[in-house]
């Protein structure tokens, strides 16, 4: 189901059509989703719960975690009377979105980067990096995937590791 209105939200030509799929995924889902651009392959993790997504750009293969912010990060001068930082972010090919990051301003998110989970970007991060905390990054090692890869862990194997640490927890606290 959510699959299907995120679809018709982001694809259906038709406007009536994709407000009533905006307010599902709102009422249902707990996020908003507004981008003039958004290929059809991106992958919203947990359903996109608490995201709220307002991209000029989402490119192929990008991986959207719960209680993702992308939208805009504009400020007001009073002295010129004019908008500044207007715009909203970019996101390039194959790129990994963790919980709840936060994506602001005209910026471009390179390919092959992972923002990790509750980073603020508010700059142009270079492709293959991984950004994290208040606009750091360092380049991403190509040996591994973060957060996400096509071939995902079996949840049986996530379940075990869970219980030996648990067991290993409890014993340290006798």
């Amino acid at each position: 189901m959510f699959e299907k209105l995120v679809n018709i939200n982001c694809h259906s030509k038709n406007k009536l059509l994709r407000q009533i799929a905006e307010n599902l995924l709102e009422k249902f889902y707990c996020c908003e989703i507004h981008c003039s651009e958004m290929d059809k392959s991106v992958l919203f993790a947990h359903h996109a719960r608490g995201c709220t997504i307002a991209a000029a750009k989402i490119c192929s293969n990008v991986v959207i975690y719960q209680n993702v912010t992308i939208g805009s990060n504009m400020k007001y001068n009073k002295v010129s009377k004019e908008w500044e930082n207007v715009g909203s972010p970019i996101i390039d090919e194959n790129v990994v979105v963790g919980d709840g990051a936060k994506i602001l301003g005209p910026i471009l998110i390179g390919k092959n980067s992972v923002i990790a989970a509750g980073a603020i970007i508010t700059k142009d991060i270079p492709e293959n990096s991984v950004a994290y905390g208040v606009n750091h990054f360092r380049p991403k090692d190509k040996d591994y995937d973060l957060i996400y890869n096509p071939d995902m862990i079996d949840f049986k194997k996530i379940i075990e590791a869970d219980n030996k640490f648990k067991t290993k927890f409890k014993e340290s606290n006798l």
